[in-house]
């Protein structure tokens, strides 16, 4: 084990049963380290296993799947033999997550500022009035104008943008040491995605907690990260400093997702350029 990583994801394997009594792995072997304070992005193609892993750092691969080898370790601890109260305070507490698509991701019955105010009030121990008054700081904080009428509002009645920054309140309520974004510029127009990672880069400075940015998006991966990592197949097939990785790919997918993603057909050989082509 790394003495220096906060989260240790070590040759994880994540399957779901097939119909013959075996597993089809989603993750198959992954290793990958963050440590306090280190912002890692984890990139790769729809499928490769990418929010799968998200999940599985916080025990939450959807039934019927589960971890079927290695370890995911959060402080030295592995989470696969934690006790049920000790996982929820991980959860929100240890690890905040950003999902992709917020606005499914809150509770449609209750208003923000109660989502919120809970969250704050379980992680933090605080009363009612503290907790809530904690809440419309980190609606703020969050980049969301008028947050007294925003805690009041339902999450129907929030634009997409609005939905992702309270996403990033209630991620940020427990006070966590890491911050799991997954996808969270999806769906999102150019103008709010860019509001969105600036808000994202902004928080993580300022808490100095470590993040753990999840992406096909490339670009905005490359202005966020100081380490990339590349899935493919639910393996990580490359991984280093985000400079290098982006000006000099030694894997032929990383390649492969670069050309793609930032208009560099013209380095790859023939058969790679007519795959990304197609």
């Amino acid at each position: 084990m790394n003495a220096d990583a906060l989260i240790e994801i070590e040759e994880l394997r994540v399957g779901f049963p097939t119909s013959d009594g075996g597993f089809e792995h989603a993750v198959d072997g992954a290793t990958l380290a963050i440590g306090a304070g280190e912002r890692v992005g984890l990139v790769g193609e729809s499928g490769s296993g990418k929010s799968v892993t998200a999940l599985a750092c916080l025990g939450l691969v959807p039934e019927p799947g589960r971890i079927t080898g290695g370890s995911v370790r959060f402080a030295g601890a592995d989470i696969s033999m934690m006790p049920a109260a000790k996982l929820n305070r991980l959860r929100g507490g240890e690890i905040g997550i950003v999902l992709q698509e917020a606005a499914e991701a809150l509770n449609p019955v209750f208003t923000v500022g109660f989502q919120v105010t809970e969250a704050v009030a379980v992680h933090r121990r605080l009363r009612h009035r503290d907790a809530r008054q904690a809440a419309l700081s980190l609606l703020s904080d969050a980049s969301l104008e008028a947050p007294e009428e925003i805690a009041r509002a339902y999450p129907h009645q929030l634009s997409g943008g609005q939905a992702q920054r309270v996403m990033m309140a209630l991620a940020l309520a427990g006070r966590p040491r890491l911050l799991i974004a997954d996808e969270p510029t999806s769906a999102l127009d150019l103008l709010t995605q860019a509001q969105v990672i600036e808000l994202l880069d902004r928080l993580v400075e300022e808490s100095g907690m470590g993040l753990l940015l999840i992406s096909h998006d490339l670009e905005v991966v490359e202005g966020v990260v100081d380490r990339v990592a590349v899935m493919l197949d639910g393996r990580i097939v490359e991984e280093g400093a985000t400079k290098a990785v982006f000006s000099s790919p030694r894997h032929p997918y990383t390649r492969m997702l670069l050309a793609s993603a930032l208009g560099r057909q013209s380095e790859l050989p023939d058969e790679q350029r007519n795959h990304v082509k197609s």
